[in-house]
């Protein structure tokens, strides 16, 4: 798994990229949700690297040696943990977490998977 320096644009697009994978579907509504609520803007992010780290992220878990793959995408918390870690500025921290909430309640349902995911950063 890549690694990203802490509070990088990337960093904090790897967060989005696991809620907006975690229900095993990347929608059109989560996605737009992230331009209607101005969250590029709010955590620093511009959309190409969204979407070069999703890809990149996407690479990763199929590269890992165990991806945990079944209905929906589920990595094991440490790397989540992991993860998260790599946002460490707390006012960072909040407005990714509120933006993960929005991408995660889109499609107007928390899968399991998202909601781990958002557990685990609040």
């Amino acid at each position: 798994m890549r690694t990203y320096p802490a509070d990088s644009p990337q960093a904090v697009a790897r967060v989005l990229a696991l809620v907006l994978l975690a229900d095993g579907n990347v929608s059109k509504a989560e996605l737009d949700v992230i331009d209607r609520v101005g969250g590029f803007e709010q955590v620093g992010l511009e959309r190409d690297v969204m979407e070069t780290v999703l890809q990149n992220f996407c690479e990763d878990l199929q590269q890992a040696q165990d991806p945990h793959w079944s209905n929906a995408c589920q990595i094991d918390p440490r790397t989540v943990d992991d993860l998260l870690a790599e946002i460490e500025d707390p006012l960072l921290r909040v407005s990714l977490l509120r933006l993960c909430i929005a991408v995660a309640a889109a499609d107007n349902h928390v899968a399991d998977g998202e909601l781990s995911v958002l557990v685990s950063a609040a």
